[in-house]
């Protein structure tokens, strides 16, 4: 044992560290920050090569899908995503004209962006979505009347999205941009069709491995799941 000590002793700082595994791990992987956009055009949170592929459908109109993401985001994020051994991934379920301009907004931006536009729309659905029920006619006119920039533009005005896309730091010159882009409109109505393809019916719906739960739409239900296939 002395000889190996004194052996280490003469290596450069670089070696020793090798040989003794001082530094063989490496640094954690913070998945909680890792997103990546899927081929079917999903943000993912996570690992990608995770044990469980977690895939949420969701429509910002939906109320039960509001409180899907308020029952299950951080119990999801610490208790599963942060592992490594499962990932969640978002698809659209496009349901209105109203959740197709969400959906924009959620997209608008780099990836990894997604996923803290996509909880602050959901997390505040209660307090943005009150002019589906109060606009007057002329209003419920213009958000299916026109183009698709003018349409989502009046849909953003009237909903006060423009007010709620600049505390995320965004200002209205990029948000006219993303509402206007007519590219991304049509993947996320081609990845609403892949999910009605599939047997979406409602939301929010969920896969798991690509197998379609049947009868889950809350968290109570889900995580049951999850743990009995760990």
């Amino acid at each position: 044992m002395k000889t190996m000590f004194r052996s280490l002793a003469l290596l450069p700082m670089a070696a020793l560290s090798l040989a003794t595994g001082a530094f063989a791990a490496g640094p954690a992987v913070n998945w909680n920050a890792t997103v990546t956009v899927t081929p079917a055009g999903g943000h993912m949170l996570g690992n990608p090569a995770a044990k469980l592929k977690l895939v949420e459908y969701v429509s910002y109109t939906c109320s039960h899908c509001a409180a899907f993401q308020r029952e299950s985001e951080g119990q999801l994020r610490l208790a599963y995503v942060r592992s490594g051994k499962v990932s969640v991934e978002v698809r659209h379920m496009l349901r209105d004209p109203i959740d197709l301009t969400v959906a924009m907004l959620t997209n608008c931006g780099t990836k990894d962006k997604f996923f803290l536009n996509h909880s602050m729309f959901m997390r505040s659905q209660n307090t943005w979505i009150v002019p589906m029920t109060t606009a007057s006619a002329a209003q419920r006119s213009r958000w299916t009347t026109g183009d698709l920039r003018t349409r989502n533009r009046a849909i953003a005005a009237d909903f006060h999205f423009y007010e709620i896309m600049e505390t995320r730091g965004y200002d209205r010159i990029t948000v006219d941009r993303c509402l206007a882009d007519k590219a991304m409109a049509e993947r996320l109505g081609a990845q609403a069709q892949a999910g009605s393809e599939i047997g979406i019916t409602g939301t929010p719906s969920f896969t798991l491995n690509d197998a379609l739960l049947t009868g889950t739409y809350e968290w109570s239900v889900l995580r049951p799941q999850i743990d009995a296939a760990l």
